[in-house]
């Protein structure tokens, strides 16, 4: 099991950022890890929708069919995914508004038989250095 927490205070006001977060269609543009869709995303995501998305990590694909869990307007959206080989996953987006600027987190879990011993390590470092890149192309994509 691979799980890490990025955070970083953006200097982007809340409301900007979760335009972004909340809104697929912008994936591409700041979340590193995200490859494309495979199916076409609800325009509003809301607690109980489905997403099929490409990820890529450690340079390998798979395809994450994802859920939301939860959705708190300008606050808070969680989902789980399952993926090939018996990956599932976990992201959770977090903003604390300070000022003029956001406190923002995610929160990634990964589990899976593959994703155990030197290949989690790997895992949880792959994807803190994605997280944090993305968090910082996040800023761009919200302004």
């Amino acid at each position: 099991m691979g799980h890490i927490t990025v955070t970083q205070d953006l200097p982007v006001a809340s409301d900007k950022l979760w335009a972004a977060i909340s809104d697929p269609q912008t994936w591409e543009a700041w979340l590193t890890i995200h490859a494309g869709w495979l199916e076409e995303p609800p325009a509003t995501l809301t607690e109980g929708a489905k997403l099929v998305e490409k990820v890529v990590m450690l340079g390998m694909a798979n395809k994450l069919e994802w859920t939301v869990t939860k959705v708190d307007a300008g606050r808070e959206l969680a989902i789980n995914g399952v993926g090939m080989a018996g990956v599932t996953s976990s992201f959770a987006f977090t903003l604390e508004p300070n000022g003029e600027s956001t406190k923002v987190s995610i929160d990634a879990e990964f589990q899976g038989s593959l994703i155990v011993g030197a290949l989690g390590k790997a895992v949880e470092k792959d994807a803190n250095q994605n997280l944090s890149d993305s968090l910082e192309k996040l800023v761009a994509a919200a302004a």
